[in-house]
């Protein structure tokens, strides 16, 4: 993995008011942000867990903080730990938590959220180590796709860079023109489910062999005359898939989730809850197995009752994968391809 935000003793831990004292000019008007995704269903998951008068929230996608000044708002006590390896994300965020009264309840800190177990032990807000509740929004945030300069967007020309940290070294510039063949077409494949992949690897690798790509526009048109005509007619843009699998590789968005969520669970009390939202299937697949495993028995199936320790950590809240309602995909668009699960600690680990 590359590590996305320096070495940990680095990792900038600040209360809300230091992040918004930070920020000379937000890059938006802080009223002009979009309602989060599924924000009520997530509301009434996380309330259970979020009642005590000690309860940690965290944030592990914190964005410009949408959710956390829900749950903020909600529960009067509450201290939100917030977390993104965004910092013009972590200032927004910042400004908005400052500007709603609820600096002195929230620390925010620039992280990737695989890192949670040190954040958390870094912070200590509970004496015993363990946090109350904690939500996953994965993916590309909407500031980061409505900020053209950050490239993530195949639709306007812009720098291939496609770091959600833009301190991190790796670009999408460096994946396409410094990988093999052979590497672009495996990451083509399997995080963007591209079945032209051996035909936009081969064209990548014959125009950087004339000059670098540096530009969106020159990567979609690459990708556009890569793909059968026929071919193009259907499935949405021809670079929505090319430009996801670069995406994932870039911010090793697939490897910080196989690491993060059972972080999470770790860190959870018990009746804490974890509420994960993704965008794709590769993400849920990785949410749905950790859950899976964490609510099953792990007691021989031969044997009549469970072994003590060996009963299940968690259960299931919700009822397999949970989808936004067409109403709500009315409302934004982006919510189309959101997936929900949800789980709760039933006991102690072992």
């Amino acid at each position: 993995m590359n590590d996305q935000s320096g070495d940990l003793p680095d990792r900038a831990a600040d209360t809300a008011a230091d992040t918004a004292a930070d920020t000379a000019a937000p890059p938006r008007e802080l009223d002009d942000i979009h309602t989060p995704i599924l924000i009520d269903r997530i509301a009434e998951l996380l309330a259970p867990a979020l009642g005590a008068p000690d309860a940690v929230y965290v944030d592990a996608t914190l964005g410009m903080a949408g959710h956390a000044l829900r749950m903020l708002t909600d529960h009067p006590q509450l201290r939100l730990i917030g977390v993104d390896r965004d910092p013009q994300a972590l200032q927004i965020a910042g400004a908005r938590i400052h500007a709603a009264g609820f600096a002195d309840r929230a620390h925010l800190v620039h992280a990737v959220n695989d890192e949670l177990s040190a954040v958390i032990a870094d912070l200590a807000l509970r004496s015993d180590g363990t946090v109350n509740a904690v939500l996953f929004d994965l993916g590309v945030s909407s500031l980061q796709l409505d900020r053209t300069e950050r490239g993530f967007a195949y639709s306007v020309d812009a720098p291939l860079d496609m770091r959600m940290d833009p301190t991190a070294p790796l670009t999408a510039a460096e994946v396409v023109n410094t990988y093999s063949v052979s590497e672009l077409v495996r990451i083509l494949r399997q995080y963007g489910e591209e079945k032209f992949a051996p035909r936009i690897a081969s064209a990548i690798d014959r125009r950087r062999t004339a000059a670098p790509l540096a530009s969106s526009a020159e990567l979609v048109e690459l990708i556009r005359s890569s793909i059968p005509a026929a071919a193009r007619r259907t499935g949405g843009h021809p670079g929505k898939r090319t430009f996801q699998a670069l995406r994932i590789e870039v911010n090793d968005e697939l490897g910080t989730v196989r690491r993060a969520v059972p972080a999470a669970m770790d860190a959870l009390a018990v009746d804490g809850r974890i509420v994960v939202m993704s965008f794709h299937s590769l993400e849920d697949r990785i949410v749905k197995q950790e859950f899976v495993a964490r609510s099953t028995s792990t007691t021989p199936l031969d044997l009549p009752m469970d072994l003590p320790g060996h009963d299940p950590e968690f259960r299931l809240v919700t009822r397999g994968m949970q989808a936004p309602s067409a109403a709500e995909i009315v409302q934004n668009p982006r919510a189309n391809s959101a997936k929900l699960r949800a789980a709760q600690r039933i006991r102690s680990a072992a």
